[in-house]
């Protein structure tokens, strides 16, 4: 046999008795015995396995199996620290954070730390920030660590403690806090609603070009939601937000000039910002950029472009696009008739509640277009239509109901009864 075959299956042998050694000691760690664990983690550890020497390591920490041994500890600890084992890389970070068994150095801890949190051991990158923003009080640090509160990445949520580090964080004039600040005490999350604190911190932090803060003061102003409404300040902020690439605040531009809300009807500005939005994916920006293709305002009529847009929303499940397809397959306006593909579009909508969709289902499945007539559905989406004030829905049921039976009538009142939209 050729000596390199024998090498490779004598190294494959090697792997597969290790990977077998090392589960063998795992198992018998967690059961708690540890002295067995200790016998197969060292000569695992000593061929160089940095699982086996984080958890040699470990044992040798805690007095687990074998006396208790801080060199001993810090030594195996480093020798799978250093092959790239995070627990390993962060138990260091501990050991040099604490000064227990080794003469405190904040800098070496501050060292092992980086390298656990930047392969993404959560724990590691909770002490990270901890000790930026304690000792070094730095506030994208003191922000990070709010966000780790607030979200429960890494430890316990503590939204107490992630507004003081926020706090902290937006005095120093980090916006990210400042925003977040903003955010929290615009909803009230954790904390009592407080609409000047919001628009206090939104304001910081959209002065410092914050767009997500920028978008979220535009919508104050827009609304008068907890401040007067102003709507030349609501179109400078969007503007500002909206040059940054805020998709959010793109759209609600382009509804100001679609609709001529606060600044003169201007289909194509509206269109600029729509399209920008669109882009991005925002699905009512894409549903609104279909109508002006659809209706030719403030660009040349194009159903080919409006179907485009119409099906990027409804895929996205805005109802409202999903709507306008269903029309546009159903009466074949712009495009071949499908009607397939207007009872699946119209189902989509219906299923959301939309009372035009519902009705559109109804008259469908009355004439059995795309679909095999059928009273019974046809009498249900009218039910639903007509609870929400589609007065045609109501006419139509009266006419069906001559036409079936007492168990259609009832099965379709049942179907009615239990409907509940998706």
């Amino acid at each position: 046999m050729p000596r390199l075959l024998i090498a490779v299956i004598l190294f494959a042998f090697s792997n597969a008795t290790t990977g077998t050694d090392l589960n063998a000691a795992i198992g018998n760690y967690t059961s708690g015995d540890f002295e067995q664990a200790a016998s197969e983690f060292s000569p695992l550890a000593q061929q160089g396995n940095p699982q086996a020497q984080y958890y040699l390591g470990l044992m040798y920490r805690n007095g687990e199996g074998v006396p208790r041994n801080d060199e001993q500890a810090i030594y195996w600890y480093a020798q799978s620290a250093q092959q790239g084992n995070t627990d390993a890389q962060f138990n260091l970070g501990l050991i040099h954070d604490s000064g227990d068994g080794v003469p405190r150095d904040s800098e070496r801890a501050l060292y092992w730390y980086t390298k656990a949190a930047r392969q993404g051991n959560d724990n590691a990158r909770f002490y990270l920030w901890y000790i930026k923003a304690t000792e070094q009080k730095d506030p994208d640090a003191q922000f990070y660590l709010g966000l780790m509160y607030r979200n429960g990445d890494g430890v316990a949520r503590d939204d107490k403690r992630a507004l003081s580090w926020y706090t902290k964080a937006a005095n120093q004039g980090n916006a990210n806090a400042q925003f977040h600040l903003g955010l929290i005490y615009d909803i009230g999350d954790g904390v009592a609603r407080d609409d000047e604190q919001a628009l206090h911190w939104y304001t910081k932090a959209a002065k410092q070009g914050h767009a997500k803060a920028q978008f979220y003061l535009g919508l104050m102003y827009h609304t008068g939601e907890s401040v007067p409404r102003d709507p030349m300040r609501a179109i400078y902020w969007y503007f500002e937000s909206a040059e940054k690439g805020n998709a959010n605040a793109q759209v609600n531009l382009g509804i100001m000039f679609d609709m001529g809300e606060s600044v003169p009807k201007d289909p194509e500005r509206a269109m600029y910002w729509y399209r920008k939005a669109a882009k991005q994916g925002n699905a009512k920006a894409q549903v609104n950029l279909g109508v002006l293709y659809e209706t030719g305002s403030g660009v040349a009529q194009d159903s080919k472009h409006a179907h485009y847009w119409y099906t990027k929303a409804a895929e996205q499940g805005n109802v409202e696009a999903q709507f306008n397809l269903g029309v546009m397959c159903h009466t074949g306006k712009g495009m071949p008739r499908n009607d397939e593909q207007a009872l699946y579009w119209y189902t989509q909508a219906a299923n959301q509640g939309h009372a035009k969709a519902q009705f559109n289902l109804g008259v469908m499945y009355r004439n059995g277009d795309g679909v095999p007539r059928d009273y019974v559905q046809a009498y249900f989406w009218w039910s639903l239509s007509g609870a929400q004030g589609e007065q045609d829905a109501t006419r139509n049921i009266e006419a069906t109901e001559k036409l079936m039976s007492r168990e259609q009538i009832a099965q379709a009142q049942r179907l009615t009864r239990n409907w509940q939209p998706l």
